[in-house]
C-alpha cells in the first residue's frame, strides 16, 4: 500500500486506538484477554511495541491477532534493526494472509542505545530505511498470498522521514509528540496518507500526582535523542528538554494530557484538529495494571470522535 491507501487504512483503524507496552509484561493468555476487552469496548486497534529485550512483534501480534476476533493490531513500532528486510515483508505477508485486514506494520529506525544492544550500529538511519523498503519491496514470497497487502507505516518525527511516509507507505506513526508535531506532520504528509499519533494520558486531577507518573514516561524518552531533536525542532529548550528531571513541567504537560476526562478528551480531539485521522491513547497509572487501563479507556470511548 502506498500513501494513496491512507483513507482507506484510517478507515480501519477507527479514530481512537490503544497504544500498549505493558503487554509485553504480561503472560500470553492475560494479554489476550486484555486485547478481547479492548475489543468488547468498541475500539478497533491495538498498538504494541518492539523495545529492546521486550517480545518479538510478528510473534507477539499473532498471539494478539489469535486471542480475537475483530481487532486490528499494529506494530508500534517494528524495529528495522532486527531483522532483514526480507523477514519484515514476509512476517508482515504471513499474518496479513492469516488475519486479512487485521495487521498494520509499522517499521521504524529505533534508537542509538537499542540498535547497539543488539550487536549493530546506528548509522545513516534515514538512507538505511530508504534501502530497507526497496529490499521490502523486492522481497520474494513463497507461501499463499493475502487479500490485499499489509499496510506499512513509518515511525516518522522529522520532515524527511515524513515526506518518505508519504512517498513510500500508507502514512506515519509518530510517537511522543505535542499537538504541534501533528499540524507539521499532516502539512508535511499532505492530504492522503495516514497520520496515526500515540497520546500519553493520565487520569489524575492532582498536578503534583499526575506530573509524578507522566515523568516516569516522559524520563525514558528524553534520554533518546531522535525524540530530543524533534522536540528542539519545535522550539522547546535545554531547560525544557532535561532527561534528569522528566522534562519541565511545561514539556510533561505538553506530551501527557492529564486530568479527568473533561481535560484528558480535548487533548485528543486537538490532534484530530491538528489533522490526526488516528490517535492511539497510552494510558498511564501509577502501578502496572491492565484492570486500570480498561477502566480509564471506558471513560474515553463513549465519547464522539467523529468530528
Amino acid at each position: 500500500m502506498q500513501a494513496s491507501d491512507g483513507r482507506r487504512v484510517a478507515a480501519r483503524l477507527g479514530r481512537l486506538g490503544v497504544w500498549s507496552g505493558l503487554l509485553n509484561q504480561l503472560p500470553a493468555s492475560e494479554e489476550q484477554a486484555f486485547a478481547r476487552q479492548v475489543e468488547a469496548l468498541g475500539l478497533k486497534t491495538l498498538w504494541i511495541p518492539e523495545g529492546s529485550g521486550g517480545k518479538e512483534v510478528f510473534s507477539h501480534a499473532g498471539l494478539l491477532l489469535a486471542g480475537t476476533e475483530r481487532l486490528v493490531i499494529a506494530s508500534g513500532i517494528a524495529n528495522m534493526w532486527a531483522r532483514d528486510a526480507m523477514a519484515m515483508a514476509n512476517g508482515a505477508r504471513t499474518l496479513g494472509e492469516a488475519y486479512p485486514g487485521r495487521f498494520v506494520l509499522g517499521i521504524g529506525v529505533s534508537h542509538r542505545p537499542a540498535v547497539a544492544s543488539r550487536g549493530s550500529t546506528y548509522a545513516q538511519p534515514f538512507t538505511r530505511m530508504q534501502a530497507y523498503l526497496d529490499a521490502m519491496q523486492a522481497a520474494p514470497f513463497g507461501g499463499p498470498q493475502a487479500a490485499e497487502p499489509v499496510p506499512w507505516v513509518l515511525a516518522a518525527l522529522g520532515p524527511r522521514m515524513l515526506r518518505l511516509s508519504a512517498e513510500r507507505t500508507a502514512g506515519a506513526h509518530p510517537y511522543f509528540v505535542p499537538v504541534e508535531h501533528t499540524q507539521q506532520a499532516r502539512q508535511t504528509l499532505g492530504p492522503e496518507p495516514l497520520l496515526a499519533v500515540e497520546q500519553a494520558v493520565v487520569f489524575e486531577t492532582d498536578a503534583d500526582r499526575a506530573r509524578e507518573i507522566a515523568r516516569t514516561h516522559t524520563r525514558r524518552y528524553l534520554a533518546t535523542e531522535n525524540y530530543v531533536n524533534n522536540l528542539r525542532r519545535l522550539g522547546w529548550t535545554d531547560a525544557d528538554l532535561r532527561a534528569a528531571d522528566g522534562g519541565s513541567d511545561r514539556l510533561v504537560d505538553a506530551v501527557v494530557a492529564w486530568g479527568d476526562v473533561d481535560r484528558v478528551a480535548p487533548r485528543v480531539k486537538q490532534h484530530f484538529e491538528a489533522g490526526a485521522d488516528h490517535v492511539c491513547v497510552q494510558v498511564l497509572t501509577a502501578e502496572p495494571s491492565t484492570v486500570a487501563v480498561i477502566e480509564q479507556l471506558r471513560r474515553l470511548t463513549p465519547l464522539d470522535w467523529s468530528t
